[in-house]
């Protein structure tokens, strides 16, 4: 699992990937909203699947993408200095 090496706890290793599940989940409560009183089970399901989708809690997905711009910034910043020390 290389491509999850440097994402934290709740980060995401690519940045779309995580904006990704966070616009599905806004869709999914958006949808559970509207359609709560006409199909109560299925608004139930949805807004377990937006949980799902957040993992967690809207502010752990919060707490991810902080962690996932400041895993970028510490990989990106680590390439720079990579790239000037002469070895």
């Amino acid at each position: 699992m290389n491509y999850l090496r440097g994402a934290g706890i709740f980060g995401s290793a690519f940045l779309g990937a995580h904006l990704m599940r966070g616009a599905a989940a806004a869709a999914l409560l958006a949808w559970t909203i509207v359609h709560q009183t006409a199909h109560p089970w299925l608004s139930l399901g949805a807004g377990v699947a937006a949980l799902v989708a957040l993992r967690g809690c809207p502010m752990c997905w919060t707490v991810g993408l902080v962690e996932t711009l400041s895993q970028g910034r510490r990989g990106s910043t680590a390439e720079r200095a990579d790239r000037t020390w002469l070895h």
